[in-house]
């Protein structure tokens, strides 16, 4: 499994948010071993599976192998069909408050929660990327000690 970041041209909304963000990434998705990208998506109506083509130009990837597709699998059936979450995305990311509607989610916060992670509403796609590469880096690490 992965964590997609995307790094493409995309939208003035993708624009937009690696301007907030100072990032260059705008977007994340969950890739499954069974090759369907799980996200909520602005442009697609919220959260939803999808395959999608993979151009490195456009995207990062950073394996996630202690991640549960179990847990994964279980937050997109409870949320998969459910609106974008356009309030919580602007309360969250760019006022200093958490506005956390159970109903629709937004990027970052359904792989945040996908991940395991606590307070999934407050982690951009930036700040995502940036702790699962931490994470990454450590559990390479406790493997690579292991078999030493």
């Amino acid at each position: 499994m992965y964590l997609a970041l995307y790094k493409g041209k995309g939208t003035l909304f993708n624009r937009l948010i690696r301007l907030w963000t100072r990032s260059i990434y705008s977007h994340c998705e969950l890739v499954m071993p069974d090759g369907r990208w799980l996200s909520a998506s602005g442009m697609d109506g919220g959260v939803r599976a999808k395959r999608i083509e993979l151009d490195l130009t456009h995207w990062d990837l950073i394996p996630v192998p202690w991640a549960d597709a179990t847990r994964i699998e279980q937050l997109f059936s409870a949320n998969q069909g459910r609106g974008y979450d356009w309030l919580g995305l602007l309360g969250s990311q760019i006022l200093p408050i958490t506005i956390d509607n159970k109903r629709r989610m937004f990027c970052s916060e359904f792989c945040a929660a996908g991940l395991g992670y606590p307070l999934p509403q407050r982690y951009s796609p930036a700040l995502l990327g940036e702790v699962v590469r931490h994470i990454h880096t450590l559990n390479l690490g406790q493997r690579n000690e292991a078999h030493a």
